[in-house]
């Protein structure tokens, strides 16, 4: 019998009593701390649910808040709920606006670090730059903004400066996600690439780029989803009103900032307000993420 039946035969034997044991036991032990991990996730997302639909309705997501009245046990003027569409449009505004400026920024930075800048001095200053912005605390992005922009005199509390307050919260993420992305590609595609004379800036758009799209999709939802999430940047920046958006350098509502006002309220028809407002940006997150997996699947697919 030569080595390799041998190896066979051990393979195939069943492993020791102690060793069986053992895998039982990390395995029940990383099944535990798994749902232990998503207990708060589930709890929290049952309660946004629970507490959200009470009060949802057509008219709560396409109205604006009621006009207030003290004299009444809800703070409302009496029948009159109002809504919150003013804040998902504003939302919609601020997150939309930061995304045109972060997301390509971003990718292309990324790009720059995996491709161009790899092992290179100047490319590890910025990555490590880059990778301390990311940790920064979002209300310290809000306070860099404003004293930027509005202490400046560029702008007022507007869209604009809340805006570039969440653009530097989702610069970091996208273009860290995205050299993480670049960096997974297998060298073979690069190396045939060149085998073919392709030049470098063609191999890495044409090449490397299309394979990482999932990555940099995920990267970029990650950024998206935080921003759409942040209250204390907008707080400095963009504040908040009960109107409709009338322009980006006027103050833009937001989602994030109507549950954090209506969250502290003394009157309870506003704190349902408030989770109504929760599930709604829940919703909306949950429904990008959704549509852009779809999208990004259907397209490798294709090709």
């Amino acid at each position: 019998m030569n080595s390799g039946q041998e190896l066979d035969i051990d393979l195939m034997e069943p492993l020791a009593q102690n060793r069986r044991i053992f895998t039982w036991v990390c395995t029940a032990i990383a099944f535990t701390l798994s749902v232990i991990a998503l207990v708060p996730l589930f709890s929290l997302t049952w309660e946004i649910l629970s507490q959200g639909l009470n009060r949802l309705s057509w008219a709560t997501l396409t109205g604006l808040p009621a006009p207030v009245d003290l004299s009444t046990d809800t703070g409302f003027v009496r029948n009159q709920t109002g809504g919150f569409a003013h804040a998902i449009l504003g939302t919609l505004y601020l997150v939309g606006m930061a995304s045109v400026v972060s997301l390509p920024l971003g990718i292309m930075t990324g790009i720059f670090l995996s491709e161009f800048a790899r092992n290179r001095a100047y490319g590890y200053i910025i990555r490590f730059v880059i990778t301390v912005l990311s940790s920064v605390p979002s209300v310290i992005m809000g306070v860099f903004a404003y004293g930027l922009i509005i202490l400046q005199g560029w702008t007022k509390f507007s869209a604009i400066a809340g805006s570039f307050a969440l653009m530097c919260t989702m610069l970091p993420i996208v273009s860290l996600t995205t050299e993480e992305a670049l960096k997974i590609v297998p060298q073979s595609y690069r190396l045939a690439a060149a085998g073919l004379g392709a030049p470098k800036f063609y191999r890495v758009l044409r090449t490397v780029v299309p394979v990482a799209v999932p990555g940099i999709t995920t990267g970029s939802l990650l950024a998206i989803s935080r921003a759409s999430g942040e209250t204390a940047p907008l707080i400095f920046t963009s504040l908040s009103t009960q109107f409709w958006p009338t322009g980006i350098f006027e103050p833009m509502p937001s989602l994030s900032v109507f549950i954090f006002n209506g969250s502290g309220s003394p009157f309870s028809s506003e704190r349902e307000m408030a989770w109504s407002a929760s599930f709604t940006l829940l919703f909306i997150v949950l429904t990008v993420n959704l549509l852009s997996r779809l999208l990004t699947r259907s397209r490798l697919k294709s090709r």
